[in-house]
């Protein structure tokens, strides 16, 4: 598995990974009504931002976005999100594209990174995300609507970096 540095062409194969995710509802707050031009203008950052994709012998197992968490006085603190093709989880692509943001951010010269809004029922990625060094900041109660077990917590992680 290879990451890489997103490209246009690359769309038509993260566009079907995106849509899973949001259309699950499960551990993403994107309205899964969008259509793929609203989702790509969503997911693909813009420099000095970075979108990358992971990739096994030309097929996209996944994808992933990162940047300054806010601007002016917030933007020495970055962020990142990851999607992962159903058909790829449980193989370390979330941790590679996880550890590939992490050093990203380091040579950009941020001093941590943040995530705002990790779903709590998502314990893959909570789990995940502690394993490299992010820790529960706190949880905003019953502010992500899942479809099957209801209003669930959002936890703010942080790491140093």
């Amino acid at each position: 598995m290879r990451i890489r540095d997103y490209t246009p062409a690359d769309w038509a194969q993260v566009w079907p990974i995106v849509e899973d995710v949001i259309v699950a509802q499960e551990t993403f707050p994107y309205d899964p009504a969008w259509p793929a031009e609203v989702a790509r203008e969503v997911w693909v950052e813009r420099p000095p931002g970075r979108t990358v994709v992971a990739e096994e012998d030309g097929t996209v197992l996944g994808t992933a976005k990162m940047g300054a968490n806010r601007p002016g006085p917030g933007a020495h603190v970055a962020t990142a999100s990851f999607m992962v093709s159903a058909a790829a989880r449980g193989r370390g692509v979330g941790r590679a594209l996880c550890e590939d943001a992490l050093d990203w951010a380091r040579r950009q010269g941020f001093a941590a990174m943040q995530f705002n809004a990790v779903v709590e029922t998502n314990t893959a990625a909570v789990e995940l995300y502690r394993r490299l060094g992010f820790t529960v900041l706190g949880t905003v109660p019953e502010s992500f609507a899942h479809p099957t077990l209801g209003r669930v917590g959002l936890h703010v992680m942080h790491r140093p970096l």
